[in-house]
């Protein structure tokens, strides 16, 4: 795992670049404390920070190939590099290290952007072909490793985090209203935005290619259902299943240093961890997050599951203080609005991890997306056929709907009814499964001035921009709009990548496989009703598990939401409750925001709704941000990891700082 920067500027001089790409890369040096290089040529530079995960001691970036021509930047791992090198080594290629990185770089000379379909991984890098002057950037299918790029002029920056920017003299961060109205509406970025005026974010998927000025992005990977194997029986399915899963999980152990696991409590983080142990040689180290607040703590759970697997078990207490007092180091790392409070505790858990010597962590992201585990998606079945069904089916459904919420009785069925009524008609085209949710985010566009429409965007992108997406059933639809929106852009950075990477811990993702993805959306529904969440992949597993995690209904990973800021009063909340700090934010609506704000503050939290809770969580995080990247207040002086490659291409010299050696490239 690392991190990446660049910048193709054609008035700049090689040793102008040199200074640039150094401060960029400072910017984001917690992604890879282990070490750090760059190659710069007349015109354009690119570097890397590492974490030094596979061939610790020969993976030193940027990377390049015996002609030195091509030069390869790589933030990631390719979890089937072994498969591809012996491929790869069938057609002539030659290799001097075992890292993926040299895997990636010789794929791309052999079979060009083609090779891109053949990893299975989470990545983003960044190729240098000196001889054409040509950059290509590209970024692995499911949005699990980062890629923004800015354009300006003649001028293309880009990197694994919008913060490497602030190094660029000259640049200035401007919050994107339309984007932030959009956000604001659908609880996350859409695949392309970053929150930021000017600063694109590489769609999952896809690929970028920047030549004489021109720049061209392709899709090479789209969300295909229904492409998995031909399967009889649940019985198969069963099998196949627990095959998949296991081969995925063996295929994320591989690396040079020790992999652990975090439990959430839950029975999608438990089958990863009871995989990971059957292939390890010793204790498996597992991590985990317990709260003060008993409403949002599942610790009862994860001592079980670590007990009954037997793992060398680290919990972290998290508290309100906790939660005010390291949100805006949180918010900084995030990068784009948040929701919720969640990835607070994510930043905190991964420093721990990082102080017990972990690098590698393996994660139950993905799982809810593939095997229909959120309400969502029952809740999209449910009102899809609500009109065919008898009176009696419906309120027996909706009985068994929410069983986390704690006080959920007949007024609340009978007030949901209502709204299922209300909302068993698609209204919205194409955005039918999400129109309920979608409702919360009406209130929290209510903190712009002008929200426009909030949904434009995603109705653009789900109506007229993807092929084969009407013909999609309602479930698969949600599905779609899940793998398109929430995951990529808060479950796998805003509380996954990017906190874990705040530390230098790089996070994997079983679930998040071609194979599992494929098989997962073809048996879902062919022998399960939907109804009861993973169903599937609970009896896959059953034999392996205490029957209390594998029975256990979904349990949202929480945390304290505005209940923490009301307890602890932070000294940044004048940020959302001054006049003066409001009124430094053109675009928002401060008479709302000073009223929810006071509200949320002041009143108990009984009396707070879901939708309030996430608005004031998204008016102090838009602050936050605003403060930081667009007033650049606050500011600490970043600090570069060591450096141990750095590549002149104009002199034709590459020197290893870590030897004090140098060499010709000619």
């Amino acid at each position: 795992m690392c991190g990446i920067a660049g910048i193709f500027d054609p008035a700049l001089p090689a040793e102008a670049l040199g200074s640039r790409i150094k401060h960029m890369l400072a910017f984001i040096g917690h992604r890879g404390p282990d070490g750090a290089g760059y190659v710069v040529d007349d015109g354009f530079a690119m570097g890397t920070v590492r974490l030094a995960i596979l061939d610790p001691g020969a993976g030193a970036q940027p990377f390049g190939d015996p002609s030195g021509r091509y030069w390869l930047c790589y933030n990631g791992e390719i979890y089937n590099y072994r498969e591809l090198k012996a491929e790869l080594k069938g057609l002539g290629c030659r290799f001097s290290t075992q890292c993926d990185t040299e895997v990636v770089l010789n794929a791309w000379i052999t079979w060009g952007p083609d090779c891109l379909t053949r990893f299975n991984g989470g990545f983003a890098f960044a190729l240098y072909d000196s001889e054409t002057g040509d950059v290509f950037l590209a970024r692995d299918r499911f949005g699990k490793r980062p890629m923004f790029y800015a354009r300006r002029g003649d001028t293309l920056l880009f990197a694994s985090e919008m913060k490497a920017f602030l190094a660029v003299p000259g640049f200035e961060f401007e919050q994107d209203t339309d984007q932030l109205s959009s956000i604001l509406g659908q609880w996350t970025p859409l695949p392309d935005q970053a929150g930021f005026r000017g600063i694109e974010n590489l769609p999952m998927g896809q690929w970028l290619s920047f030549r004489n000025g021109v720049l061209t992005t392709r899709t090479y990977a789209e969300l295909r259902f229904g492409e998995g194997p031909e399967v009889a029986s649940e019985a198969d399915a069963l099998d196949l299943i627990r095959v998949r899963l296991m081969r995925s999980v063996e295929l994320r152990l591989r690396s040079d240093v020790e992999v652990g696991v975090y439990l959430s409590g839950g029975v999608d983080s438990a089958i990863v961890a009871g995989l990971a142990k059957d292939f390890a040689s010793k204790p498996l180290s597992t991590f985990s997050v317990e709260f003060e607040d008993a409403e949002f703590d599942e610790s009862e759970d994860q001592w079980l599951v670590s007990d009954y697997l037997g793992t060398r078990h680290h919990a972290q207490r998290i508290t309100h203080a906790d939660i005010a007092h390291q949100t805006p180091d949180a918010i900084y790392h995030a990068e784009v609005p948040a929701f919720r409070s969640a990835f607070v505790p994510m930043y905190i858990l991964s420093k721990r991890t990082q102080a017990e010597g972990i690098k590698v962590i393996l994660s139950g992201e993905g799982a809810d997306e593939a095997f229909l585990g959120y309400d969502l998606f029952k809740e999209t079945l449910l009102r899809d056929a609500w009109d065919r069904l008898p009176d009696d089916v419906r309120r027996s459904r909706l009985q068994k709907f929410y069983p986390h919420l704690a006080h959920y009785g007949p007024e609340d069925i009978a007030a949901v009814t209502g709204l299922y009524h209300q909302f068993s008609k698609e209204t919205m085209p194409g955005l039918f499964s999400h129109e309920l949710r979608f409702q919360n985010g009406r209130f929290s566009a209510r903190l712009m001035k002008d929200p426009g429409e909030p949904f434009a965007a995603i109705s653009r992108l789900v109506v007229s921009e993807q092929e084969g997406y009407a013909d999609l059933s309602p479930v698969e639809k949600a599905q779609w709009l899940e793998y398109k929106t929430l995951l990529p852009g808060y479950l796998l950075s805003t509380q996954g990548e990017r906190m874990s990477l705040a530390h230098g811990v790089e996070n994997r993702c079983p679930f998040l496989d071609p194979d599992v993805f494929a098989l997962a959306t073809s048996v879902n529904l062919k022998f399960d009703d939907g109804f009861t969440e993973k169903r599937l992949l609970r009896e896959a597993f059953r034999s392996q598990l205490p029957d209390r995690i594998i029975d256990k209904r979904k349990f949202p990973y929480r945390a304290p939401d505005a209940a923490a800021f009301a307890a602890e009063r932070p000294d940044y909340l004048d940020l959302i409750l001054s006049d003066t700090e409001l009124a430094a934010i053109p675009f928002v609506n401060a008479k709302f925001a000073q009223r929810l704000a006071n509200k949320v503050l002041n009143r108990p939290a009984s009396e707070i709704s879901t939708k309030e809770n996430q608005t004031f969580l998204y008016l102090l995080s838009i602050c936050l941000l605003n403060r930081t990247f667009v007033r650049r207040e606050g500011l600490r002086a970043p600090k570069l990891p060591p450096l141990e490659k750095v590549i002149n291409l104009k002199q034709q010299v590459e020197t290893y700082s870590s030897q004090g050696n140098a060499r010709s490239l000619t």
